[in-house]
């Protein structure tokens, strides 16, 4: 009993000896909770867009937009879209988890300004349901037939407000020195049901 006790032992070490231990780039690549959560968000959505141009001016609301989400590895890829007859316009984000750094990462760009692309990172894991990312500064063209050449910082809140509904809100300071943000941008998500 004691030899076969052995062998099974001899076995196993052998068994743990011929397969490594995955690389830590391997488990860090890996979905965890957060990708797994991100997953939960993909298929399509209808989309309402709010933008307020400067502080206290009037919304400008555009409806009929659609969202097409679908995770990319780990990353929740989006792109948004006229779902009617509005003007023609792609915006395109992507949304994962470093689980190296430990803090959300976050990339958009959008072809209805000349803004560049806009990356943009929480400092910590922060909630799933609910994160605050930091725009890196850019510079903003204006709204008038002459490049105002502003510089502005922007941040930007995803709140997941139930399996079907998600806001996502941009507020802006601009680099006048006074330091005042606004509101400046709302989406409201509502998931499509097939």
């Amino acid at each position: 009993m004691k030899s076969f006790v052995l062998v099974l032992m001899l076995v196993a070490a052998v068994s743990a000896i011929a397969q490594p231990a995955p690389t830590a780039n391997d488990r860090l690549n890996a979905a965890g909770p957060e990708a797994r959560s991100l997953a939960e968000r993909t298929g399509t959505w209808e989309v309402v867009a709010t933008f307020w141009p400067a502080p206290g001016a009037q919304p400008v609301v555009t409806q009929g937009l659609v969202a097409e989400r679908r995770m990319v590895g780990s990353f929740l890829e989006e792109r948004m879209m006229p779902g009617g007859d509005g003007p023609a316009f792609t915006r395109i984000d992507y949304l994962g988890f470093n689980r190296v750094e430990g803090r959300w990462q976050y990339v958009s760009l959008d072809t209805r300004l000349p803004v560049g692309i806009m990356p943009a990172t929480s400092f910590d894991r922060g909630d799933p349901d609910r994160l605050s990312l930091v725009f890196e500064p850019l510079a903003f063209a204006g709204f008038g037939d002459t490049v105002e050449g502003r510089m502005m910082r922007a941040d930007l809140t995803i709140s997941r407000e139930g399996p079907d509904r998600e806001v996502k809100e941009q507020r802006f300071v601009f680099a006048s020195g006074d330091g005042t943000p606004w509101r400046a941008v709302r989406y409201e998500y509502r998931r499509r049901r097939q």
